[in-house]
């Protein structure tokens, strides 16, 4: 029988990944000393380190079987993206990545080739980003994971958080939106079949190369806000499309108490990406708006500040409006004209995806 202590417990789910930060943030409240300039509220923690430099700090954590499946993903990749995807945490604070340390949990049916090449992945990522892994932790554990942690740093005067979008701005992403998710259905379908049909099977991933590598090696766009820099050019508000548009547009509106208009045909789709959602049967706008795992940059600006990025880089995928209802501040208006409230969706790590939105 269920014990009374038991029964009162609250179960994850019913708050959810973000309910549980904000109660985490609550337990532990508010930072008390003075050269912390953003705890937990962003991509990630901000503190100073003299008069006007800080260090941009982040922790993330790739777990088999929640994030990434090895029957699919290659040892060297694992290591690239693991780091890649806490680098973008970094950039997403329009900061530089400078060290990391690495902490990997290792099962018994790992081989010590297979770390070593992971290591190689977490090489090339460094290499790619001109940073160092500095020290780490090596454990037993029943699946593979990794945690890594990053510190960057910058200048605290262009550090850029999510709380900054004003009302005019306009909504801009870099690159493409929906091809990790893309991958990550074709690679699903694949061990599927490959489950099925065992030895027989010959998979055709050549159609799909390109979301595939979106999936399996997520660059983190740091060259982007270089080239920010050196254009002279600060976004009021930014963030990385790591839960997918949608949540990350949410996290914008809800960090500035705005609204935020979105447009359906202007979303930038990756040909193969469609081509993917029309084999499957699906509405290629839901990848875009739910997928996640893109590591692309969300950010608003003003209009007349545009002209001074390459237009190559970027997409205007909508506005910051006043909201003209507090329940739905955020609309989409469709490809046939409606304008219609958009959900957060995205992944939930305690709820799993909602009902719309594909799992990451």
């Amino acid at each position: 029988m269920e014990s009374q202590e038991q029964s009162d417990q609250t179960a994850l789910a019913e708050i959810g990944e973000f309910g549980l930060i904000a109660l985490l943030r609550d337990t532990l409240g508010e930072p008390t000393d003075d050269t912390i300039v953003s705890g937990i509220a962003d991509d990630a923690a901000v503190y100073r380190t003299d008069e006007d430099r800080v260090h941009v700090m982040t922790t993330d954590t790739l777990v088999e079987g929640v994030h990434f499946d090895r029957a699919f993903m290659p040892m060297e990749h694992l290591g690239f993206k693991a780091l890649s995807v806490n680098v973008s945490d970094v950039v997403a604070m329009n900061a530089s990545p400078r060290y990391a340390t690495v902490s990997i949990g290792i099962p018994q049916n790992v081989s010590v080739e297979m770390i070593t090449t992971v290591y190689e992945g977490l090489k090339q990522a460094c290499d790619a980003y001109d940073m160092h892994i500095v020290g780490g932790d090596t454990n037993a554990s029943h699946g593979l994971s990794l945690s890594i942690s990053v510190v960057g740093t910058a200048a605290e005067e262009d550090v850029v958080y999510r709380t900054g979008a004003q009302v005019g701005d306009k909504i801009c992403v870099t690159g493409d939106l929906g091809s990790s998710y893309a991958g990550l259905k074709v690679l699903l379908r694949n061990r599927e079949r490959l489950q099925e049909q065992e030895e027989d099977f010959e998979p055709d991933l050549d159609p799909y190369s390109y979301v595939i590598r979106r999936h399996l090696a997520p660059p983190a766009q740091l060259k982007t806000v270089r080239d920010w820099g050196d254009a002279g050019v600060q976004p009021h508000a930014l963030i990385d499309i790591s839960d997918g548009l949608s949540a990350e547009v949410h996290h914008i509106c809800e960090a500035g108490d705005i609204g935020a208009q979105l447009y359906e045909p202007a979303l930038p789709i990756d040909p193969e990406t469609r081509n993917t959602a029309t084999d499957f049967g699906e509405d290629v706008t839901i990848y875009a708006l739910f997928g996640g795992e893109d590591y692309e940059l969300v950010f608003t600006i003003p209009e007349d500040e545009l002209d001074a990025l390459d237009p190559q880089t970027y997409t205007v995928v909508g506005e910051i409006v006043e909201p003209d209802d507090p329940e739905h501040p955020i609309k989409i208006q469709r490809a046939h004209g409606e304008n219609v409230p958009l959900q957060p969706g995205g992944f939930d790590h305690f709820d799993g995806p909602s009902a719309t939105a594909p799992p990451a």
